[in-house]
């Protein structure tokens, strides 16, 4: 008999100055998803989150509202749990950073950072809002990239990747007045992460907790040099817990927020008798942590470091997913795709959305992307066309029959669905839920073809024709009624075999399915054995085609009830002139210099790391046919990922003369602008171009 685990589990905490919207749920859902599974398998998991509560913005917004950031906070939580559950989202415990349980397990990890002398202080400059007169914490200030030039990015991290101090972002504003922050000097407090350098090279390379993209990013864009001290501490006015032995300054919102999963699980302990230690003190507990690849450097590095100097028990898994998109583009408040979850809630069944996230989750670090219309089609040909038509077209003459004492000869289609249990069971535990539901449906399509073949309503009818006729051999009569009931006890066997395999991913469905068979089923194994000799209740509906009203009412309501404030603005144009006065114009050639130039679209077919050199990139690129060229181009710093760039077009100076280097001969030059080091942008070709034109 397997071991039963012991397994704990969180997702980031949702921040509590803003609505659940679509982009939150692809993580709750897949981490509900996953829960679920692991209960159904007989395994003691434990979900908990809560609402991360401290910061500049909660403070603020809170004042607007003529109210405490307490009250503020307590209002928004009851918003999130609401939405939660409605997505079939259940939480074994949901707290708040704001509360006594957290605030004591960032006093013992601040002290534990102290006495292993990881704490230092420093004066440092800080961008600063002279409108809302108060510093501005990272997220709270957006401005462009200074790595890839992305617009509109967060103070802290990029779409990209990139990680830098909000004093790097280019033409900074504040997101709490639009106001430009201003640069002022200020004490804080830090722990210096080098000193924990080793420690981190080890777990990150050695524990199996990461994904091996994760593993690579961290390696090559943090671990290869000394990590910078990270900035813990924010002075007043701020909400959040004022450090014990630093009056008037502040724990960051990043220190107190992943330490919110901890006072969240004493919360849970308090409440069953529990010892917390022997949850999080313990080698034989897993963790498992669930989050965006926005946040993965804190929960890959910042929080391991504080876990370990605390002698707390590390993450067994941190799962990190990508970004939503919304029909391939990024979510837009003017389009109508920066759906909320209430929105959503309001026009369509949550079911849709848990079943589409998941059968797109996968254990990758992929984006996801909605596609509405793709949605509706799963849905549609799926659920309601393949599982849900199983029960439709047989449960109505199982009122009639019952179910079979005996189980029926049905070819063996249920024992082949049970043997596949366990690569079902596999696909949820690595959480490759699309491959399960995959395998799923493919025993859904034998189901159906079985009841084609064994045509319940044609016995259904044969057998009222007989009931009508005095002069019927009863023992015809018998022979079709059985029939007809082994038909219906084979179809509706497999259909509850599925929906229990179905059940972490629509427990509403599962739900329903229970009601209808007048049983439960809570148990993986439960789909190994028939249910036998039970009457079955009227059939009600399952589950519906998706409306395609409830789509477009959605979108519109979506539009219409973000604030006009908050719509995308069009693009403002405000270019610095810093770059060309840094690098003033050359002098003036003829256009008979300029064509001596030969400027090509060429194609990156290989980019790979050159070891040794600090500053290279190897680039096999092609210009079309069998023309390809290999260059040695300074650009490390700013595509610490060279995979990325395979495939994509680029300018490439095609006549330079060849250039032999320590680590091979350079045919040529790829064209791209910025200062150096991270900040290099590649030309990259519109749309169209094809690898061999020419630049004119």
């Amino acid at each position: 008999m397997t071991k039963e685990r012991k397994i704990l589990v969180t997702s980031a905490l949702p921040y509590a100055n803003g609505e659940i919207h679509i982009g939150h749920l692809v993580e709750y859902i897949q981490t509900d998803v996953w829960v679920r599974f692991q209960k159904m398998r007989g395994n003691r998991c434990v979900y908990v989150c809560a609402d991360d509560t401290h910061g500049t913005a909660i403070m603020i917004a809170a004042k607007k509202e003529g109210i405490s950031p307490e009250d503020y906070v307590a209002r928004t939580a009851v918003s999130h749990q609401k939405d939660f559950a409605e997505f079939g989202i259940q939480f074994d415990n949901y707290g708040s950073t704001n509360s006594a349980e957290t605030r004591r397990f960032c006093d013992e990890i601040w002290h534990a950072a102290l006495k292993a002398d990881l704490v230092c202080e420093r004066e440092i400059e800080q961008l600063y809002d002279p409108v809302a007169e108060t510093f501005l914490a990272d997220r709270f200030v957006r401005g462009t990239c200074p790595t890839c030039g992305r617009k509109d990015q967060y103070g802290d991290n990029c779409e990209c990747g990139a990680t830098y101090s909000p004093t790097d972002l280019i033409d900074p504003v504040s997101t709490l007045s639009g106001a430009k922050p201003e640069l002022r000097k200020s004490r804080h407090l830090f722990i210096e992460l080098e000193k924990l350098h080793s420690f981190l090279n080890t777990w990150v390379a050695e524990s199996g907790a990461l994904q091996e993209e994760i593993v690579n990013y961290l390696k090559g864009q943090f671990l290869s040099e000394a990590l910078f001290p990270w900035d813990i501490s924010r002075p007043a006015p701020y909400f959040g817990f004022e450090i014990p032995d630093s009056p008037g300054n502040y724990w960051y919102v990043w220190f107190d927020a992943p330490i919110g999963y901890m006072g969240s699980m004493q919360q849970w302990c308090d409440k069953h008798g529990e010892n917390f230690d022997q949850w999080w003190r313990n080698p034989e507990t897993e963790i498992h942590h669930f989050i965006g690849k926005d946040i993965c450097y804190f929960h890959t590095l910042f929080w391991p470091a504080m876990l370990h100097t605390a002698h707390f028990t590390m993450p067994k898994k941190v799962h990190i997913h990508g970004f939503l998109t919304v029909d391939g583009e990024k979510m837009s408040k003017s389009r109508g795709t920066f759906i909320l979850a209430r929105t959503w809630l309001n026009h369509l069944d949550p079911s849709y959305l848990r079943y589409f996230f998941s059968t797109k989750t996968s254990s990758r670090v992929d984006d996801l992307d909605l596609n509405l219309e793709e949605m509706e089609l799963k849905v549609n040909a799926d659920l309601v066309g393949n599982i849900v038509n199983i029960a439709s077209r047989s449960a109505k003459f199982a009122n009639l029959t019952g179910l079979a004492a005996v189980y029926p000869d049905d070819g063996g289609l249920f024992a082949q669905a049970a043997a596949q249990a366990e690569e079902i069971a596999d696909a949820y535990e690595k959480r490759e839920f699309g491959k399960a539901i995959r395998l799923i449906l493919e025993c859904g399509y034998r189901a159906n073809k079985y009841i084609e073949e064994s045509a319940p309503w044609a016995k259904r009818k044969e057998l009222a024709a007989l009931d009508k006729d005095p002069n019927a051999d009863p023992a015809e009569r018998e022979r079709v009624f059985r029939e007809l009931r082994d038909g219906v006890t084979v179809s509706l066997n497999l259909f509850r075999q599925i929906v229990i395999w179905l059940a972490p991913v629509l427990p509403e469905l599962a739900a329903k399915t229970e009601k209808l068979l007048k049983t439960t089923f809570t148990q993986w194994d439960d789909a190994q054995q028939p249910l036998l000799g039970t009457t079955v209740a009227p059939y009600e509906y399952l589950m519906t085609r998706v409306p395609k009203e409830g789509i477009e009412k959605m979108i519109e309501e979506s539009k219409v009830t973000i604030p006009a404030e908050n719509v995308d603005a069009a693009p403002k144009w405000d270019d610095s002139a810093e770059p060309l006065a840094a690098e003033p114009l050359a002098e003036t050639i003829s256009i008979d210099d300029f064509l001596k130039v030969d400027l090509r679209v060429g194609r990156i077919l290989e980019a790979e790391l050159v070891p040794d050199a600090r500053k290279l990139l190897k680039l096999k690129i092609s210009l079309g046919g069998d023309q390809t060229r290999q260059v040695f181009a300074g650009i490390k710093a700013a595509y610490p990922e060279p995979e990325k760039l395979i495939g994509r077009l680029v300018v490439f100076v095609a006549n330079l003369a060849p250039r032999q280097m320590k680590f091979g001969l350079s045919e040529g030059m790829v064209v791209a602008s910025g200062p150096g080091g991270p900040e290099v942008f590649l030309t990259f070709p519109d749309e169209g171009s094809k690898p061999g034109y020419r630049l004119h």
